[in-house]
């Protein structure tokens, strides 16, 4: 089981994600957040093929799924790489390294 804490910004709406592998391909994601967009997004995120996402990218059902609800100032959530970058390491397809944004004005 892979287990990821994404800190989003502003917003203050943290996400615990954790991601589990079946046959070393289909991934699960369960997510607890205050947010009610990503938690949204959680209940339609099913199992995914880890390896057609990769392929697929952008195009694929998982990104789908993120373009579809979040809408707006939410466009840009770190949240949906946090998810995305949990995928690819419980499916072994990434390794684990924190990943950072920093942003200043």
């Amino acid at each position: 089981m892979v287990k990821t804490k994404v800190e989003p910004g502003i917003c203050g709406f943290n996400a615990d994600i954790e991601a589990e592998v079946r046959d070393y391909q289909f991934v699960t994601l369960k997510v607890n957040s205050a947010c009610e967009n990503i938690i949204k997004i959680a209940q339609k995120l099913k199992e995914f093929d880890a390896y057609n996402e990769i392929r697929d990218g952008f195009n694929g059902e998982f990104y789908k799924i993120i373009r579809e609800n979040l809408k707006g100032c939410c466009s840009g959530c770190a949240i949906p790489i946090g998810l995305f970058k949990s995928m690819q390491v419980a499916a072994g397809i990434a390794l684990p390294k924190d990943i950072s944004i920093k942003i200043e004005k």
